[in-house]
């Protein structure tokens, strides 16, 4: 079986499925399907809804409003530690970038400088430092938050394929996250730089930020934003919202050599918490 469900992402058109889903997402009638489809993902995938700002399922508007649905005030508070985990999930991998790779399952890694859509010069500022991917999964909360507070710099749209981004495919598809379209933001933060890559994948309908909004899709070129160039600096707080996604995927984070120790709780299949300490 997961041989199948690996052969059928290369076959499907992946930005024509993702892209139709996005839309579909968006549908605000007719009322009935669209309460019926967001009760069956709520049934299926046990979400708690208790937690939400809006606990009933039927008062969103669609179901992309429902799937990035805010939560109550106090739902996730921020720990008094130096970096908070940005996201609810489960870690996929963390550790060290070692020799210019990133772990990303058995058997399988990635180059950092691919990762960041080919420069090297990013790429050097990680060098030996350490990595984090956090998976969301589909009854996960999909806000993504700032597990420091941190200034931003850049960021980098880069296009590419839709390959879902859960354990099996990560484990069978060859540099993955370093395939898949995503949003690289870099940030300057009291521990120096500090790289959040948002990865899109499968059905993913599209990949917002506070900033900026929606970012993907479109475009199909990459897109480079100096921020140090703008005159309004973008800088947020430990804890602050930075970004969604519509429908699921994945947060990496990059920090430098030496800036900061994952705490020892988390491996591969811990669960993560909005809030909680990460580092």
């Amino acid at each position: 079986m997961d041989r199948i469900f690996i052969f059928l992402q290369y076959i499907v058109p992946q930005h024509l499925l993702s892209r139709l889903t996005g839309w579909l997402a968006e549908l605000e009638h007719p009322l009935w399907l669209k309460n019926r489809v967001i009760g069956l993902f709520v049934r299926h995938f046990n979400v708690d809804m208790s937690e939400a700002l809006e606990p009933d399922y039927q008062r969103y508007p669609s179901f992309n409003a429902f799937f990035t649905r805010a939560l109550q005030d106090g739902a996730r508070p921020i720990a008094e530690a130096p970096v908070v985990c940005p996201a609810d999930g489960a870690i996929s991998q963390l550790g060290d970038i070692v020799d210019g790779r990133i772990f990303q399952a058995k058997g399988q890694d990635y180059s950092c400088v691919e990762l960041l859509a080919g420069d090297p010069e990013w790429a050097e500022k990680f060098a030996d430092g350490s990595f984090a991917t956090i998976y969301l999964s589909p009854r996960d909360y999909h806000r993504v938050h700032m597990p420091v507070a941190g200034r931003l710099l850049a960021t980098s749209y880069v296009p590419g394929e839709l390959f879902s981004v859960n354990g099996v495919t990560a484990a069978n598809v060859e540099r993955l996250f370093a395939r898949n379209e995503r949003l690289v933001c870099y940030f300057d933060t009291e521990f120096g730089p500090m790289a959040m890559i948002l990865v899109g994948a499968m059905v993913v309908a599209g990949i917002e930020t506070v900033w900026s909004g929606q970012v993907a899709p479109p475009p199909k070129l990459p897109v480079n934003v100096d921020y140090g160039q703008l005159p309004e600096q973008v800088s947020l707080a430990q804890g602050e919202e930075m970004g969604r996604f519509k429908l699921g995927s994945t947060v990496i984070l990059l920090f430098p050599q030496g800036a900061v120790r994952w705490q020892e709780q988390y491996a591969a299949g811990t669960p993560t918490r909005l809030g909680e300490p990460l580092a």
